[in-house]
């Protein structure tokens, strides 16, 4: 791997960041706050949240198996992804590699950023070799994106062939395991510590339940983590999240249990699909959603529409013409799915 500075951005690597109220007095048990231009009353919510989020931190450090130190919290998944473009590509001369199809918010990001964002086409069994990746990299290639279970797809990327990249490349390696609870394969967070290159996204927003708090993590060795504290507005994560988020952590036995269930629902609707004669085929899965070709996506999705029941019309998208992607809901959802599908002409 290159090293950190040299991947860095120069004016990211010689910033001097915000020094927020909350910062300044760490490690001192304080009691009166006459710092930060607060109104006093109304508490709790009067006051700024903790700028680094260290009770939720350490909170996930159990659940995740990695130290609180290793971990970068934001606004979302969207907030880490952003700031990897931000802290690593100087625009208009670095690039990125992805691979395609896959989650849409890589290419606005770069295009945000003024960075060239370079496609690798899946294969038709929507997977990539690390030498086609490796391929299109040169030496202005910052980083590499690997979404993995994939989104539209749905599969997981080949495991060995993520660990190639990561092993042969010398600049930033980016796992987005925001579908990892589905996965029948475990997540790659076991191997951060072998690979100080390496960059996993997680989310709350899919098995955690709770997509509405906007609390997405970043993990990496912890100089890449300072540099995303460095650079991240001050108070990114509020209070309310804050809460929300170790609520939902602690109660652990839920999520199992949601997750039990939707793997369940998963077959019996990717099942059921592949036996209505509008399906062509139902492709493998290992998120909480499935890609299904259909006789005519957009006439179908239409016909959702219509029934007040709504999936997501990929046709448009790389590889997918007249493909659905279908999330897993509830039994009475699903069920209410499939006998609208049943009864379409």
């Amino acid at each position: 791997m290159k090293s950190l500075k040299e991947l860095t951005r120069p004016n990211i690597w010689s910033l001097a960041p915000y020094s927020s109220a909350r910062n300044e007095y760490n490690g001192h048990v304080a009691h009166v706050f006459l710092d930060a231009n607060e109104n006093p009353y109304n508490a709790p919510y009067n006051r700024y949240p903790d700028p680094l989020q260290q009770e939720v931190k350490e909170r996930l450090a159990k659940i995740k198996g990695v130290a609180a130190d290793n971990i970068f919290l934001g606004n979302g998944s969207d907030e880490a992804i952003d700031l990897i473009y931000r802290c690593f590509c100087e625009p208009q001369k670095d690039n990125v590699v992805a691979i395609c199809p896959t989650y849409g918010m890589y290419e606005v990001c770069a295009d945000i950023n003024n960075v060239e964002y370079r496609r690798v086409m899946l294969d038709e069994q929507y997977q990539v070799t690390a030498d086609k990746l490796l391929a299109a990299t040169d030496d202005h290639t910052k980083a590499i994106w690997i979404c993995s279970p994939n989104n539209p797809t749905g599969n997981n990327i080949m495991r060995e062939e993520i660990i190639k990249v990561i092993e042969q490349y010398d600049g930033l390696v980016i796992v987005d395991e925001a579908y990892i609870d589905f996965s029948s394969e475990p997540t790659i967070l076991r191997q951060l510590t072998q690979h100080p290159n390496l960059i996993v996204l997680h989310t709350m927003s899919k098995a955690w339940g709770s997509a509405a708090i906007r609390l997405g993590m970043a993990f990496a060795q912890k100089d890449i983590i300072d540099i995303f504290n460095k650079v991240k507005y001050p108070y990114n994560v509020n209070l309310l999240t804050q809460e929300q988020a170790l609520k939902r952590l602690n109660d652990t036995v839920s999520v199992e249990r949601w997750v039990n269930m939707l793997l369940q629902e998963r077959g019996k609707l990717m099942q059921s699909f592949s036996e209505l004669p509008i399906c062509k085929q139902v492709y493998p899965t290992d998120a909480n959603f499935f890609l299904a070709k259909m006789t005519n996506a957009q006439n179908i999705y239409d016909y959702l529409v219509e029934k007040g029941i709504i999936v997501r019309n990929r046709t448009r998208i790389t590889l997918c013409q007249d493909c659905l992607r279908v999330t897993i809901g509830t039994k009475e959802e699903n069920s209410e799915l499939l006998g609208a599908l049943r009864m379409f002409k």
